[in-house]
């Protein structure tokens, strides 16, 4: 019975602070994940949200005959409570883990249109700095700590995988080549995490434990719908960038179908394979859209 344990895993694939979306983690991704792997009733599916009733209420709603499905509370940010989920975990699973899916995020419309220059031309510094730490503490140090709680589970379970959900924008050459000059935290810290899976799965490569960074692609999540003037045509002139980087790209995905591509080529990928450490698309590849 393979057991798996998702974070932010209240809406979509990949939760977000403040409501925003970009090339990775979404809102809607969260409920995606719980969504399809609860499909199949031999999965513990264990989802860590920040508020535990208004999912357990959509559990019941939307899912009602799926008894594999565990809503625990805890903030990423918060170490005490991911420890305690971590404890709360091992007496659901009998003390393994097959599978950590790190999901949740944070996203803000803050740097999400401006350039660096911009940034620093509207924002006192102590805003900038204050927004650093947001990103950075969440989306790499947090996912450090969040490793070092479930890692004793981990290493108890037979698949031994840890899932990061990164993003395309955290690719140098993406960024460089198509002069993406927005989201300077949101990319800077997805790129860290990516170092961070590396450095885990170089200590852990012997213990069998497999770490990887992937990208879901684009993931709709109508977190858009409300942007000034000025953010739409930004969003526009990117929007515009990928579908040069890809002209095939017709549109964003629905988290499902995002979190179905996902597990499809998680299941595929091995430390034996020489995967370990990789940072990937939902493909497999190096492809940040179709």
């Amino acid at each position: 019975m393979p057991s798996y344990v998702i974070t932010g895993a209240s809406r979509g694939i990949g939760v977000s602070k403040s409501g925003s979306r970009h090339l990775s983690t979404t809102d809607r991704h969260q409920w995606g994940f719980v969504q399809h792997l609860s499909e199949d009733p031999s999965n513990t599916v264990i989802g860590l949200v920040r508020n535990a009733p208004p999912t357990i209420e959509r559990v019941k709603n939307e899912l009602p005959d799926r008894k594999n499905i565990h809503i625990l509370q805890a903030d990423l940010n918060d170490d005490a409570a991911i420890r305690k989920a971590a404890t709360d975990t091992a007496s659901i699973t009998g003390g393994s883990l097959d599978y950590l899916i790190g999901n949740a995020a944070y996203l803000a419309l803050y740097d999400q249109f401006d350039s660096p220059g911009e940034l620093l031309a509207k924002s006192s510094h102590e805003v900038f700095t204050k927004e650093f730490h947001n990103f950075m503490d969440t989306n790499v140090l947090a996912q450090i700590f969040l490793y070092e709680a479930f890692l004793p589970f981990i290493l108890k379970g037979k698949a031994k995988k840890v899932l990061s959900i990164s993003s395309g924008m955290g690719d140098l050459e993406i960024n460089r080549e198509y002069d993406f000059d927005h989201a300077i935290f949101y990319s800077s810290s997805k790129a860290a995490l990516n170092m961070v899976n590396v450095k885990f799965g170089a200590q852990y490569k012997k213990d069998g434990v497999l770490f990887l960074s992937m990208c879901p692609g684009m993931v709709d999540t109508g977190s858009f719908s409300k942007l000034s003037p000025t953010q739409g045509a930004k969003l526009q002139e990117v929007t515009a960038k990928f579908q040069q980087y890809s002209p095939s790209f017709t549109g964003p995905y629905e988290p499902v179908e995002a979190v179905k591509k996902m597990t499809s080529t998680l299941d595929k990928l091995s430390i034996e394979n020489g995967d370990q450490g990789k940072y990937l698309s939902h493909l497999g590849t190096k492809r940040w859209l179709p």
